[in-house]
């Protein structure tokens, strides 16, 4: 008899053959029949953060992996582990408390990019700094300042890979007068001409990383591609305009074993 294939987040909540339980954080809060569920599975999806760890200890196998949780919307993170095992990523430093961040124009000159290190997505609590002002109001936003070069480009690509493939790919192309590419920031979407050497940088950095669910932010500068960040909680808005069904996807590579 085939197991059920349970989860606790919502993102497979329109997948066929996946039971959402939702998130409590009292286990005294599911039912004796969701427990029973949750001890047998063989693998859990989308666990979430915190009882990623606590099926990690387990030995319970989740999708995403416990390592993807781990650098979710953590930027500093992920900047520390691209440099580590040599992923080309722009040079980033960070500067905690007042007296680091007097340092900041020691290492970069204006302009520079500066992002809400922890807890940002879809474009927001990202900033093109120009001035000495622009950079004063920005460090009075976070404790840690998450400060990085600037390369001048007008789009990137998002290659999202699932169990270690890429599954789409697109051009995100940011509006004009725009440096974002978020398409939440108003970018278009392309698909024409995806580089294959952009994909197999992806594939490669997501084997490195331990990443199995993640779309990858690459962009080409200065004669070659870098890894811009990494986003656990993509968007779907880039499967909607290329006709693919999200859910219909991932019920097929959760029925093929693929994740």
């Amino acid at each position: 008899m085939r197991q059920q294939r349970i989860a606790f987040e919502s993102r497979l909540r329109q997948c066929e053959n996946v039971i959402t339980l939702g998130v409590r954080t009292n286990l005294s809060e599911y039912e004796e029949w969701q427990i029973k569920l949750i001890r047998e599975a063989d693998v859990i999806y989308y666990p979430t953060a915190f009882y990623a760890d606590i099926f990690d200890t387990m030995g319970k196998r989740t999708f995403p992996s416990y390592h993807t949780y781990k650098y979710a919307q953590d930027k500093i993170k992920q900047t520390a582990l691209f440099n580590l095992l040599q992923i080309p990523h722009p040079r980033t430093r960070v500067f905690y408390g007042n007296h680091q961040k007097s340092k900041i124009l020691h290492h970069f000159q204006f302009p520079f990019v500066a992002k809400i290190p922890r807890g940002s997505a879809l474009g927001r609590g990202i900033y093109l700094i120009t001035n000495d002002d622009e950079l004063a109001r920005y460090n009075q936003l976070t404790r840690a300042s998450y400060i990085q070069e600037f390369l001048e480009l007008d789009r990137d690509l998002r290659i999202i890979l699932i169990g270690g493939r890429p599954i789409h790919a697109y051009w995100r192309i940011a509006c004009p007068g725009e440096f974002r590419t978020n398409v939440s920031q108003g970018a278009t979407i392309a698909f024409d001409d995806i580089p294959q050497e952009a994909l197999a940088l992806a594939r490669h950095v997501a084997a490195l990383c331990q990443l199995d669910d993640v779309g990858l932010d690459i962009c080409f500068s200065r004669g070659q591609y870098w890894v811009l960040e990494a986003n656990m909680k993509y968007g779907r808005e880039g499967f909607r305009q290329a006709g693919i069904d999200y859910y219909k996807l991932m019920d097929q590579m959760i029925e093929n074993g693929d994740i």
